[in-house]
């Protein structure tokens, strides 16, 4: 009888100090693992053909934007093109998107003087981006000095007849890198308010950890730096913002830069991954920003991923088309390329 007795009283004290640990003992809160999507929408690429000097792969188109009903096209070498910009009508990239043409569109010249400003700039590697208020236009360019890349951005005037366009020459500011990373510069341009805003190519987590967005006047005298938020992969151009002070940029990846390639990309976790881009490791999709007082943050607006075709395509301009979607366009990889990216309804 006192066997037992004892062997219950050992019994329970062991239980008494099992559970006093297990009281002691912090809680750890695993939430249940999120349905994560698998698969995404992707967008097909309407291309629409044009000809002439721009149909060239080597002509290397770096840039869009709007110039009222002129989509203007900024290659990124003008000099080697009869030192010219082209321009697009807008109701002749209607037409042949409703199917009323089927004609090739052919790109009108600008003549552009820039006073050969590309002898002036050690490393001049060359036009990236374009953007227009009014007849003012404001430019980027990147050159390499040994391993180091720079920026510059400078402005200009354009005739409204579209007969020229003109640099001054005068007022070129420095656009410092802020990565690394080789052959990286101010590709995009925003005209936010009462700035200027030069957009950077690389904003990743491992090549820049806090990306800043250069910022000028519109006499171009430097301005506080503008916040950015943190993207993988490249930014390659942007659209104009909307009434919303909403704006879309291209962010691209080629599988080549591996320099680029981040431990995890936080977008195709958060919103998967379309069935081509399933298969490869380019990436090609819009993104949707927002320009605040305090800085440019991302919206929640899923990215919208394009078909991928084999070899990938370099897209280096986008403009908005109305509500109805994106006018894109690549550089010389693979092939010079003007495409037509519908948005899709929310």
């Amino acid at each position: 009888m006192r066997k037992k007795w004892l062997r219950l009283v050992v019994f329970t004290g062991l239980c008494s100090i099992f559970a006093l640990r297990s009281l002691q003992k912090p809680t750890v809160y695993r939430p249940a693992a999120a349905a994560l999507p698998l698969t995404a929408a992707e967008q097909p690429v309407t291309t629409i053909e044009i000809s002439g000097p721009l149909a060239d792969r080597n002509a290397e188109v770096s840039g869009l934007d709007w110039y009222g009903d002129w989509l203007i096209l900024l290659p990124q070498y003008p000099e080697r093109l009869g030192g010219s910009l082209f321009a697009l009508q807008k109701s002749d990239i209607l037409d042949f998107l409703s199917g009323q043409t089927t004609e090739p569109l052919v790109p009108q010249p600008i003549a552009f003087q820039d006073g050969q400003i590309g002898e002036q700039i050690e490393g001049f590697e060359g036009y990236e981006a374009i953007a227009f208020r009014g007849d003012q236009v404001y430019l980027t360019i990147e050159a390499e000095v040994g391993d180091a890349a720079r920026g510059y951005v400078l402005s200009g005037t354009i005739e409204s007849d579209l007969s020229e366009l003109v640099i001054d020459t005068d007022t070129i500011v420095d656009s410092p890198g802020q990565s690394t990373s080789p052959n990286k510069a101010d590709e995009a341009l925003l005209l936010a308010n009462d700035k200027v805003i030069s957009i950077y190519e690389v904003s990743g987590a491992q090549v820049n950890p806090m990306p800043q967005m250069h910022a000028f006047d519109f006499d171009l005298a430097p301005l506080p730096s503008v916040p950015f938020p943190t993207i993988e992969y490249r930014i390659t151009d942007a659209t104009q913002l909307n009434e919303q002070n909403r704006f879309w940029a291209i962010n691209y990846f080629y599988e080549g830069d591996r320099d680029l390639l981040p431990t995890r990309d936080p977008l195709a976790v958060r919103y998967g991954r379309g069935s081509t881009h399933r298969q490869h490791a380019t990436v090609e999709r819009l993104v949707e920003f927002t320009y605040t007082d305090q800085g440019i943050v991302r919206t929640d607006s899923a990215p919208l991923q394009l078909q991928l075709i084999e070899d990938g395509r370099n897209w280096e301009g986008v403009a908005r088309l109305d509500e109805d979607g994106f006018l894109m366009i690549t550089d010389k990889f693979p092939e010079t390329t003007l495409g037509f990216v519908e948005q899709p309804e929310n």
